[in-house]
């Protein structure tokens, strides 16, 4: 008998039952960022990368470029 443990460990035994209580405790749960409803005429600042040509293009026309390029972009998402 001194080969056997004293206490034989099982499936139910109490470590892989607090261990497995620990886990879903602390399990982060993946979760969506709410969505924000667009305020209309509110712009986001953000950071595109386009072609030189294009950009040419738009500043070709003088000021407000940005505005043409927001429309155009607009008008290709269908809005």
């Amino acid at each position: 008998m001194a080969d056997q443990p004293r206490r034989p460990r099982t499936l139910g035994d109490a470590r892989s039952e607090a261990e497995a209580a620990f886990k879903k405790v602390t399990a982060k749960v993946a979760q969506a960022p709410p969505k924000t409803n667009a305020v209309p005429g509110v712009k986001e600042q953000v950071t595109l990368r386009i072609d030189q040509d294009v950009l040419e293009h738009f500043q070709s026309g003088g000021p407000g470029w940005q505005d043409r390029i927001n429309d155009a972009l607009r008008k290709a998402a269908g809005k």
